[in-house]
């Protein structure tokens, strides 16, 4: 994993952020605009939902990191590496459709396919162990980051995670023996502390999103 190459790039995105200001002026255009759901603090909403951007973005090597050392770990790098490097790529080497999205609002994009591939990684680890791969709960982050990406380009992006994790995953291709070990690890104490130590993400940024009471009954 180069995840050296992305730090690199996200320093040099808040370095053209501090130049141009772009993000900082989309965001407060899309203020009033933002999902009723997504609840800001009254004071400092725009420097809240920027911190929250650089957070999000920043969070991608981390995560990759992990994911690698644990797949590493648990003996399935062989499958779960090829996801990873996929999203990794995603920042060194955007696919078109990313054209045009310089900066922090270009790495807003391409940070939520690498969340939202390992969001799917984690939900078919879910479905094997009753575990995610991962315990960093990104759901509600990647929700408000589809918000500020807007719904149309958004859902071009989750097309693309979809069809790369149809492409390369398969639960068939693992080896069943190495993943039975790997389950009988999920309840060491020191494995569950661990995840204990990844909050979810947009809650520690003071962003929250909530459904409301008729919300909540149509659900």
């Amino acid at each position: 994993m180069n995840t050296a190459a992305l730090r690199q790039l996200i320093d040099r995105a808040h370095q053209h952020e501090a130049a141009t200001g772009l993000l900082a002026r989309q965001l407060d255009g899309q203020l009033e605009r933002l999902h009723p759901a997504i609840r800001l603090p009254v004071q400092d909403a725009q420097g809240v939902l920027g911190r929250f951007v650089a957070a999000y973005i920043a969070q991608v090597p981390e995560l990759l990191d992990a994911a690698h050392a644990v797949a590493e770990k648990a003996g399935i790098e062989a499958q779960i590496k090829p996801v990873l490097k996929i999203a990794e790529e995603y920042f060194l080497q955007p696919p078109a459709l990313m054209d045009g999205h310089d900066g922090l609002d270009g790495l807003l994009d391409e940070a939520y396919l690498a969340h939202r591939l390992v969001e799917e990684v984690n939900d078919l680890y879910i479905c094997q162990f009753g575990q995610p791969l991962i315990p960093l709960d990104t759901t509600v982050a990647n929700l408000i980051a589809h918000q500020l990406i807007g719904e149309s380009f958004a859902n071009q992006l989750d097309e693309a995670v979809h069809q790369t994790v149809e492409a390369l995953l398969n639960p068939a291709h693992f080896d069943q023996q190495l993943l039975e070990a790997y389950r009988q690890q999920l309840d060491d104490p020191q494995v569950v502390a661990a995840w204990q130590n990844w909050p979810c993400l947009s809650r520690q940024l003071g962003v929250e999103l909530t459904l409301g009471q008729e919300q909540r009954a149509a659900s």
